[in-house]
């Protein structure tokens, strides 16, 4: 059935599930971290999480003997949903609009939005309401190598792998930035020619998925990289977003050619504010690598390292 109410008659509440589902599956595709991580359905602001961190062992059996049993180790992490936002300015034209047809139009602009500001808080704790943030863990943790510790940048990388590996974990991905692409295509043998290394191409490395941050959400002055085991990194999201259209307000955030801040009445625009709402849990003990530059405290190797409740 054809959506007939207009933006004008409903200037706040929910935006259309249709929609908003849409909008949700376009932020897991663009964050790096919830590629990467397990996302879950929140379906309050609070939620625990079963995890297992040890399976049931198994016990070879004689004849008319008892099989052993052991009990598998659980935690149950605590998700806390906060609430993200984004202001996306538009023409007053679209109040005669039905708020579906609004909606699908700016939708990637919020969801672009929604995963920079994810991954941000996430991996470096940028404007993030959150105790904690990956980078941050693995720093104050020393699980960190730096850059140069090698003769070979791919040595470095292959330690990071080793950290992790230490504790009995896989590396099964990592996040990075985009600069991390030229230094891998520089990299050369002691005869200039290009070094080979073994499953690396656009989307792996070492034959596990890489994911390069997009739109500024990663801080290349911390970190070049993150390697970790995922599956005990759990994010947490609700499927609802909720709107409210304003007629008259300054944004003092966005600024016009004469270097003024916009106002919506001055240039005939509304502004439509969307809120939802995610957590985030790494729910194990994680090893960390950071490298940074000789001469600099900047680029780092880093996997997360830290047990934590809550986002």
């Amino acid at each position: 059935m054809a959506d007939t109410t207009y933006l004008k008659e409903n200037l706040q509440g929910f935006v259309p599930t249709p929609t908003a589902s849409e909008i949700i599956a376009d932020v897991v595709r663009g964050s790096s971290v919830m590629r990467l991580s397990k996302v879950q359905p929140m379906t309050s602001e609070t939620q625990k999480f079963p995890v297992m961190t040890e399976g049931p062992g198994a016990y070879w059996v004689g004849e008319t003997e008892r099989i052993k049993t052991s009990v598998a180790t659980w935690i149950f992490p605590e998700l806390v949903a906060k609430k993200i936002g984004v202001i996306v300015p538009c023409s007053k034209e679209k109040l005669e609009d039905t708020t579906t047809n609004v909606f699908a139009e700016i939708r990637p602009y919020i969801a672009e939005a929604f995963y920079k500001a994810i991954d941000a808080a996430c991996l470096f704790g940028t404007n993030s309401p959150f105790a904690k943030n990956i980078f941050g863990v693995a720093s104050t943790g020393g699980r960190v190598i730096a850059e140069e510790t090698n003769p070979k940048l791919d040595l470095d990388i292959s330690d990071v792998m080793a950290l992790v590996e230490a504790g009995g974990l896989d590396v099964n991905g990592f996040v990075a930035g985009y600069d991390l692409k030229n230094s891998l295509r520089k990299l050369r043998d002691a005869n200039g020619n290009q070094l080979f290394v073994t499953g690396v191409d656009s989307s792996t490395l070492y034959s596990q998925p890489i994911e390069f941050a997009r739109n500024g959400a990663w801080d290349k002055t911390k970190a070049r990289a993150i390697a970790g085991d995922w599956k005990y990194s759990i994010i947490g999201i609700r499927d609802q977003i909720q709107y409210e259209t304003l007629k008259e307000a300054t944004l003092q955030s966005v600024q016009m050619g004469d270097g003024k801040p916009l106002s919506l009445a001055e240039n005939d625009m509304v502004r439509s504010r969307q809120r939802c709402a995610s957590a985030s849990c790494p729910s194990r003990r994680r090893r960390s690598r950071r490298s940074s530059r000789r001469r600099k405290e900047a680029a780092r190797w880093s996997f997360r390292s830290m047990r934590r409740t809550g986002g």
